[in-house]
């Protein structure tokens, strides 16, 4: 018995006996062509203005946003071990000098004599850590404040640029708070040494493994012209140090 008779393939000629062809790809409408040539032109005009402003402030300018407003910290420690009573201060209250801004409850037998917790200078609170009824021992921190009309700016730089930052170079100081008032200011100090201290990489180790990381020098920038502005110690800078 014969098996099942295939069905011939089905023919690939049309009844007019002309042949399928591919479909033709669509092409971009003028105006779609001309869309894509503005981008790209914009797009190259754009990485070249970046590329000439990069090159220009690399040529002109030390530059880092690694920066805050600083200042001199005034420290606030409890002077004994006790008690903490009578705390009076609180975050930006402003102190002066010698003033009585809590006591601590010395335990000392039957007498518990108390013992004032004087201000070491003038300036206002920053960061308040004293609470009320809170046992301390000696020399724990209360209080930080700083005297806002001292303050300057601390910018990290990197070592390979260090060299060329001299005292008393004028600097861009932009505040990110404070973005379209732009302050001036000068270098007065470069500190002593790199600050490996605060790297995640120690300079060596004892199993003699050692990975290369740059390291950051801190420049103390006085500032020239605070005007009306409230700058606080923590805010964010960016600075631009002129080379020349």
């Amino acid at each position: 018995m014969e098996g099942p008779v295939a069905a011939p393939p089905a023919s690939d000629n049309r009844t007019d006996g002309t042949t399928p062809t591919a479909p033709e790809q669509r092409k971009l409408k003028r105006s779609t062509r001309i869309a894509l040539i503005i981008i790209l032109i914009l797009a190259l005009i754009a990485g070249a203005a970046f590329a000439a402003s990069y090159f220009l402030n690399a040529r002109n300018y030390v530059s880092t946003d690694n920066a805050q407003v600083d200042g001199q910290q005034i420290m606030i420690n409890a002077p004994a071990t006790g008690t903490l009573v009578d705390w009076r201060i609180f975050q930006g209250a402003v102190v002066h000098k010698d003033e009585v801004v809590g006591r601590i409850k010395i335990q000392d037998g039957f007498a518990q004599p108390l013992m004032s917790i004087r201000a070491p200078s003038d300036g206002t609170i920053a960061v308040d850590n004293g609470v009320p009824g809170t046992y301390l021992t000696t020399g724990t921190q209360l209080a930080i404040g700083y005297d806002l009309s001292k303050i300057y700016v601390t910018a990290r730089v990197d070592e390979t640029d260090v060299r060329a930052v001299r005292i008393g170079q004028p600097v861009d100081i932009y505040v990110d708070a404070y973005s379209h008032t732009p302050l001036g200011g000068r270098v007065r100090e470069i500190k002593g040494g790199a600050a490996n201290v605060f790297s995640l990489f120690p300079q060596s180790n004892t199993e003699g493994n050692f990975q290369k990381v740059t390291q950051v020098i801190p420049i103390k920038i006085g500032i020239e012209n605070p005007g009306n502005l409230d700058l606080v110690p923590g805010m964010n800078v960016t600075v631009y140090i002129h080379k020349h």
